[in-house]
This record gives C-alpha cells, structure tokens and sequence, in this order.
C-alpha cells in the first residue's frame, strides 16, 4: 500500500494540483487515486466556471511544421497574463494542441462554433440513413442525436481524444481544464489553421 506522501506526489504528478488540494482530494476519495483525480478535475472545473467571465487577452500563437514539410498548423491560446502565457504548463499546451489539430484535423474548435445550417444537413444525412428503418420517430430522433455526437467528437477540437492518450480517456477539453487549474488563470482555444500542401 503506498504511503500518503507517495499518493500526494503521484496525484500532484498527474494533475499539477497544489498539494494541500492533493490531500484534500485523497482524503475525499478515501485513497483512490482515479477518483481523486475526479475530484480535482471537478474542483478545477467549478473553478474554471469562476473565471469565465474574465477576459483573456495575453497567450501565443504557435505553429507546429510537420517532418517533411507538407503540413502546418498555426493556434491561437489565450490566458489573462502574459506571465501564465510563458509557463511551461501553457506552452506545453499549445504545443499539444497544435499536434493534435495536425493529426486529427478538426473543423471547429467547439460544438457550439459549428454553423446551425451543417447540423442541419448532418441531420438530413442520418434521416436519409435510417429511411428504410421502421422505427418511432422519438427513437429516430434519439439515434440522430448519438450520431450528432459522434460527429462533435470526430469535427470539434475541444471534444476530440488527445491523441497522446493511448486509453483514448482524455479528451482536449480536459487538457484545456488542467492548465486552467494549475495557473488559475481563464486559458481559451481561440482558433486554428491547418495547411496542407495539395489542399484547398
């Protein structure tokens, strides 16, 4: 069994949490670990959710140049400070987000920045789909929403699996909380571009 120093240092590790909430989070988690992370994800959240109105006007912009240089991409992250903008935390985060949006190619950087009219057609498209199936439309409707979802998850950044991730568990949005957490500081995606040679 670890001990309680062992557990604190571990759960500071994984989560960059100041270690007094370390303690308090195993202390609320009874020792497990996966759900003191849980606990400090919320907690980190609910603080997230503090500082939303603050504006975040500092950060960076940066672009990561894929070996053989036939793709780019540039994102744009913005914090409160230009102090929080130059720790490893948030330049760590940038990076990771500009490989990400290299790899896995999102549209969008939310759900909610996707254009009312391309839901409508991806609606449509499921419609279409599902013609054949003899099913109530509230089930119809239900399916159609689980796609949507599936379609947030492949097309929106935020929503997408960090790639980095082998378990597939951790999503951008959780990487974006972490270091909203660790700097206590509003940190937003603002926006990306990606460039390939060959593509328009």
């Amino acid at each position: 069994m670890a001990s309680e120093a062992q557990l604190v240092k571990e759960l500071r590790d994984r989560t960059g949490a100041g270690m007094m909430d370390c303690r308090t989070a195993l202390k609320a988690s009874n020792g497990d670990l996966d759900a003191a992370v849980d606990f400090l994800r919320k907690k980190g959240l609910a603080d997230a959710q503090k500082r939303a109105g603050r504006e975040a006007r500092e950060g960076v912009v940066a672009s990561y140049i894929h070996p053989g240089s036939k793709l780019g991409v540039l994102v744009e992250v913005a914090c409160e400070t230009d102090f929080v903008a130059k720790t490893d935390a948030f330049q760590e985060l940038v990076k990771d987000l500009a490989m990400q949006v290299a790899a896995a190619a999102p549209s969008w950087v939310a759900r909610e920045d996707v254009p009312g009219e391309v839901l409508e057609k991806e609606r449509e498209i499921y419609r279409g789909q599902m013609a054949e199936q003899k099913k109530p439309p509230q089930v119809l409707d239900k399916i159609i929403e689980g796609k949507l979802e599936k379609f947030f998850v492949e097309r929106c950044l935020l929503e997408q699996a960090f790639i980095k991730d082998a378990t597939g568990k951790t999503k951008i949005k959780d990487l974006v909380d972490t270091v909203n957490a660790k700097t206590q500081e509003r940190v937003v995606v603002k926006r990306f571009a990606r460039f390939q040679v060959g593509e328009r």
